[in-house]
C-alpha cells in the first residue's frame, strides 16, 4: 500500500480521524507494516505494550481470556490505549485469516501530537466525549439491573 493508501485507511479509524490530514501522513510515514499468518498472534494477553495496530486487511480474533471475544477487520484500532500509556496487553488478538496491520510506535504517536497541539487537544476532546459516554452507559445499565 501508498502512503495515501495509509492514510486513508488511518481516516478510517475514529480515534485518527480527529487528528487532521498532516498529522496521520506523519504517522502512515513512521509506521510499519505487519504481516500475519492465520492462526499467528499480532499479541497475546500479558505482553508489553509499545504500539498500536490498525488492521489493513484480514480479520482477528481478540480473546480476554476470561471468556468475551470479538472480530474486528479493516479499520479496526488495537491497542488504542498503548498509544498514550505504557501497558501490558489485556487480551490476546490471533488472525483469522492471512492479515495485515499497521504498527504505531507509541513513541512516534507522542511526537506526532507534541508537533500538533490542535490535535493533541481535538484527541483529548474525543477521549473526554467516549469516557462520558461510557460512564453513562454503565449508570443506565446499572439502573436497569437494579429494577
Amino acid at each position: 500500500m501508498s502512503i495515501e493508501d495509509d492514510v486513508a485507511l488511518l481516516e478510517r479509524v475514529p480515534t485518527f480521524r480527529v487528528l487532521g490530514r498532516e498529522s496521520l501522513r506523519m504517522l502512515a510515514i513512521g509506521s510499519e507494516q505487519r504481516e500475519i499468518a492465520r492462526g499467528d498472534r499480532l499479541f497475546q494477553l500479558g505482553d508489553e505494550a509499545d504500539c498500536g495496530f490498525v488492521v489493513q486487511r484480514g480479520s482477528f480474533r481478540i480473546d480476554d481470556g476470561a471468556g468475551a471475544e470479538m472480530i474486528v477487520g479493516p479499520a479496526a484500532l488495537l491497542g488504542e490505549l498503548a498509544l498514550v500509556h505504557p501497558m501490558r496487553r489485556p487480551s490476546t488478538a490471533t488472525a483469522l485469516e492471512y492479515s495485515t496491520a499497521i504498527r504505531i510506535a507509541r513513541s512516534l504517536f507522542q511526537r506526532v501530537l507534541e508537533s500538533d497541539p490542535a490535535a493533541a487537544r481535538r484527541l483529548r476532546d474525543e477521549f473526554v466525549a467516549r469516557t462520558s459516554q461510557i460512564a453513562s452507559d454503565i449508570l443506565i445499565a446499572g439502573g436497569k439491573l437494579s429494577t
